[in-house]
């Protein structure tokens, strides 16, 4: 079809929207290596995560053979308020770059969450609910997480305590306050209200927080309050599966107009946005259906997938969470207090990690002011304000697109815009001052964090 006939948005109708999420692992001829209790150094099984994750919850998380699993109608009436949501076709983006290129993206901050968090906030909170549960723990970094997460627990009546990364805690304080208006507890992390967070502090004075750090102490509240479980926003097999209704949209709406990405890429930090939205099409590339190129872009302050390690680490700072096989900066590793917060995450989603690993994808890391100066340039020209997370991914869009103009190739590109930055101007005004800098770890602080790994058998 030609071009000038795509709409400038998709939208799929109420009846396209998806009736299951698929599950990548199915089509993996490595699956991602199995969570070890820390103390064995064993598998964990069904029972042993039950302290810490919901029933249903654990079962999706150990699924690695059920491809379709059904979303059950209340979730998915859930997500009739928000979605299907649209694939947009950058017509200006492409005429300001002067690029043979076209460019889609599959936006996801049309809810108040601003974020595409929102579609595994609902399914983990739905399934806390169905066991019977008071209420929910959780971190988050930039607050998008906690923003969903407090507004799905609102909806079905659960009590909801957030752990925020200090920094982020400090420099979004409207995120936090939407959250407290949809009844969450929202406290900076680490915090002196856990034992965990009181040694973190103690091992770490003046830390402005990680993700690994509000991981510890949402555990740590989880096992010792009686009805209550730990949810979380990314990383884990379940929040992938969850996202994958973002690919498994993207690509009905593309396969309507008879459109096939050449490259797709998306931001990564722990992997729930960029799961979601290369799952369908990476099954397509394991069966061997068709090929796609896929991009993972993330900080060069936090860049796990281009100099983390792939080996057995902790999931959290404060170690009391399950050993993960994924590539990792090692679960001592503070990153820099950068604006990015949805991706200071000190590992990556273990399903991302293997199929990296496996050679079926690839990675780069970009400097944060060369991050909000596409952002600006998508802003001005596309008219909507992106999250910082988002913007990783625009800028590596903007650079394939500029490619495409030297070389004249007219590839399609789609990238993940994962929510709105409309909380974020605090980032926006440091850019803007010249206040805003590029923190790159060095090697001899890696290499530190590295001999800190677990020692597991089998594992350098």
């Amino acid at each position: 079809m030609a071009a000038e006939n795509i709409p400038y948005k998709i939208y799929l109708s109420e009846e396209e929207l998806p009736r299951t999420w698929y599950n990548v692992r199915a089509d993996m001829k490595n699956k991602p290596a199995p969570l070890l209790n820390p103390a064995t150094g064993q598998p964990m099984g069904y029972d042993d995560l039950r302290p810490v994750f919901c029933d249903e919850l654990i079962r999706q998380e150990l699924d690695n053979d059920t491809r379709e699993i059904p979303i059950p109608t209340e979730i998915r009436d859930f997500y009739k308020m928000y979605r299907p949501a649209p694939l947009v076709r950058a017509y200006c983006l492409e005429k300001k770059l002067q690029t043979p290129a076209k460019i889609y993206y599959k936006f996801e901050g049309n809810n108040t969450s601003g974020s595409h968090k929102l579609n595994s906030a609902i399914a983990q909170a739905y399934y806390a609910k169905q066991q019977g549960l008071k209420g929910v723990t959780t971190e988050t970094g930039a607050g998008q997480w906690g923003t969903a997460l407090s507004m799905a627990c609102a909806y079905l009546g659960l009590d909801c305590k957030v752990y925020m990364v200090k920094c982020s805690y400090e420099q979004k304080p409207f995120r936090r306050e939407v959250m407290r208006v949809y009844g969450a507890s929202v406290t900076p992390s680490p915090s002196t209200t856990t034992q965990v967070g009181r040694r973190i502090l103690a091992e770490h004075p003046g830390t402005t927080g990680s993700l690994g750090c509000a991981i510890s102490e949402a555990v740590e509240v989880a096992t010792t309050t009686p009805g209550y479980r730990y949810v979380l926003g990314s990383v884990l097999n379940q929040v992938l599966l969850h996202q994958s209704i973002i690919g498994v949209e993207a690509k009905t709406a593309l396969d309507k107009y008879g459109v096939k990405p050449d490259i797709i890429i998306g931001c990564a930090g722990g992997g729930s946005n960029l799961g979601g939205l290369i799952s369908p099409f990476m099954g397509q590339k394991l069966r061997g259906e068709a090929d796609y190129r896929f991009i993972a872009v993330e900080p060069a302050s936090c860049p796990s997938f281009t100099r983390g390690k792939f080996a057995y680490d902790f999931c959290d700072t404060g170690m009391v969470c399950p050993l993960a096989k994924m590539y990792t900066l090692g679960s001592n590793f503070i990153p820099s207090a950068n604006h990015a917060g949805g991706l200071r995450y000190h590992g990556m989603s273990p399903v991302l990690a293997q199929l990296y690993h496996d050679g079926l994808m690839e990675a780069v890391a970009v400097e944060q002011t060369k991050v909000f100066e596409a952002a600006e340039q998508f802003a001005r020209v596309e008219g909507i304000l992106p999250a910082p997370e988002s913007s990783h991914a625009i800028r590596v869009a903007i650079d394939e697109a500029l490619r495409c103009k030297e070389t004249g190739e007219a590839k399609t590109i789609l990238f993940g815009l994962t929510g709105t930055g409309y909380f974020d101007m605090v980032a926006y005004e440091k850019f803007h001052d010249g206040q805003m800098t590029d923190t790159i770890p060095t090697d001899a602080e890696l290499e530190a964090s590295f001999a800190k790994l677990p020692r597991v058998p089998g594992q350098e």
